[in-house]
């Protein structure tokens, strides 16, 4: 653990995982902004990553209103207890045992899901179940072998051993970083995944209100990145392997992150989605529907008024993705497309305007990609870029992702009077067409494209530009709906209301027997 800013309490202990403040991005910018929307509450930080060599200096400076702020890496190596031969307590494994069937089948065992996870932390915090038990204990070592005979199709047990420790290291450093966060009043975390774990522990242990905001559904993003993994070993023989299935160790991540997703979403007060769809996912994956709601992002329209004050008559031949260069945000698409755009509009410009360091070999292909289709004089790598200066040269907002929740960059283009084309993931049709008879009526604020599709986000790129009507009534659609639906000020009224219920759920709340 390291503390950068040291704190003695605070109104509200923000939970991050792998984001702000130092990861730049949508979310990033969306946490940046809720500190600042909030200066009569104090907060604490706790981010949440991987190791320290994957992440650099802090991307965003800290409003005056974060009193502390300390950050864990939870794959780092660290020193582990000493090997001392344990028995271990067969009652707490027992329960382990009931844990990890409800796991399997959580639509039989969602209450017993939650008691015994709270039951489990007790033995620990009571000295019945440590880390060495875990790691050492001949209870321990029963259990592996018991689960790898009755469960495990793939034939390394040394693999299934091992993807087991590593599996559950993370979870010993969090149920020891509730020990040692300063008090706040509410805890509010930004994803399931780990942090929204941490936030089922800390309500747990000290019985304070736990909000939940989803930008992204974390479990269905997890699943796109660990299909892609390669690190995942499947020891299976080619005969063996069938291609329609899910290797082993693959499904066992998946599992593991959708019974962290569980244990948050039992434990939070309020479930917060950005849009329908993504709250009925949650509610599909095990979110009770009663404490589910919608606040989708706001944008500061009074300043984005003013950025698009400084764009000219003319519709400038410039198109431009702001994001990531990750392949999340399928960059490659984009570039392919650019190709075919090219050829039928030869002045375009096409700018790509995010970070490259977090996925180096995936930009290095980016790079060699435009190289091979000869698009050096009309494909820019921009790196990160300030909106104000970027937005008024652009002609349309690209976005070519294969997910997405509620993309601000779409509300700041619209606001600034970019119109967009996107593929039809998260809320982004929403966004461009329109939810429901009256926001329809609107008009459509840009064209919605399938998915890795690079001639189709071609010919969408070139009917938007090359029909300056169509164009035209496009920017108005953004900017009537944005102004009607998502301003900063509509998205502080809600999570004003959350934040003071949970204030006084906090103030009558006693913290449970023995805690802090």
């Amino acid at each position: 653990m390291t503390i950068i800013k040291q704190g003695q309490s605070a109104d509200i202990g923000l939970l991050l995982e792998g984001t702000y403040p130092y990861v730049s991005g949508g979310v990033s910018s969306w946490v940046n902004q809720i500190i600042k929307g909030f200066p009569e509450y104090t907060f604490a930080l706790c981010f949440i990553g991987s190791r320290a060599e994957d992440y650099g200096d802090m991307r965003f400076q800290l409003p005056d209103n974060v009193v502390h702020l300390e950050v864990h890496y939870l794959h780092e190596a660290h020193s582990k207890p000493p090997v001392i031969k344990r028995k271990g307590n067969p009652q707490v494994f027992k329960e382990i045992r009931c844990l990890h069937d409800a796991y399997r089948q959580p639509e039989r065992h969602q209450e017993q899901e939650t008691s015994l996870l709270n039951s489990i932390m007790r033995h620990r915090s009571e000295g019945r179940y440590a880390e060495d038990d875990f790691l050492y204990s001949k209870e321990a070592w029963n259990y592996i072998t018991e689960q790898y005979r009755e469960h495990c199709t793939d034939p390394s047990f040394v693999d299934y051993f091992w993807t087991i420790r590593i599996m559950h290291a993370p979870i010993w450093r969090l149920m020891a970083l509730t020990e040692s966060f300063i008090p706040v009043k509410v805890f509010h975390t930004i994803s399931t995944g780990y942090a929204g774990f941490l936030g089922a522990l800390m309500k747990q242990k000290t019985g304070k209100p736990l909000i939940l905001s989803e930008h992204g559904i974390y479990t269905k993003e997890r699943k796109i990145d660990l299909f892609q993994a390669e690190w995942i070993r499947d020891n299976r023989g080619t005969l063996a392997k069938d291609s329609s299935e899910v290797a082993y160790f693959k499904n066992l991540w998946i599992r593991f992150f959708e019974a962290l997703g569980r244990d948050c979403y039992h434990h939070a007060d309020r479930i917060i989605a950005l849009y329908e769809t993504n709250r009925l996912r949650q509610i599909k994956d095990g979110a009770p529907p009663e404490r589910t709601e919608n606040i989708p992002n706001g944008i500061n329209l009074p300043h984005l008024e003013k950025v698009r004050a400084k764009r000219s008559d003319t519709i400038p031949m410039t198109v431009c993705l702001i994001g990531r260069v990750v392949p999340i945000k399928d960059i490659k698409t984009f570039i392919r497309a650019m190709r075919t755009v090219a050829n039928q509009l030869p002045q375009i410009e096409a700018w790509i305007a995010g970070p490259e360091d977090e996925d180096p070999e995936y930009a290095a292909d980016c790079h060699s990609l435009v190289t091979g289709l000869g698009l050096n004089n009309h494909v820019k790598f921009l790196g990160f870029q300030k909106i104000d200066e970027l937005l008024p040269k652009v002609g349309l907002l690209i976005l070519s992702s294969i997910s997405e929740a509620l993309p601000l960059v779409i509300l700041e283009g619209y606001a600034a009077g970019v119109p967009c084309v996107s593929t039809d993931v998260g809320s982004c049709r929403q966004l461009i067409e329109g939810l429901g008879p009256i926001d329809k009526s609107i008009g459509n604020a840009g064209i919605v494209v399938g998915i890795a599709n690079p001639s189709e986000l071609a010919q969408a790129i070139i009917s938007l530009l090359g029909n300056p009507e169509q164009w035209r009534a496009a920017q108005v659609a953004g900017i009537t709906r944005v102004e009607r639906y998502y301003t900063q000020e509509q998205m502080f009224s809600r999570y004003r209301t959350v934040y003071q219920n949970a204030m006084d759920s906090s103030n009558n709340t006693t913290c449970p027997r023995g805690k802090r």
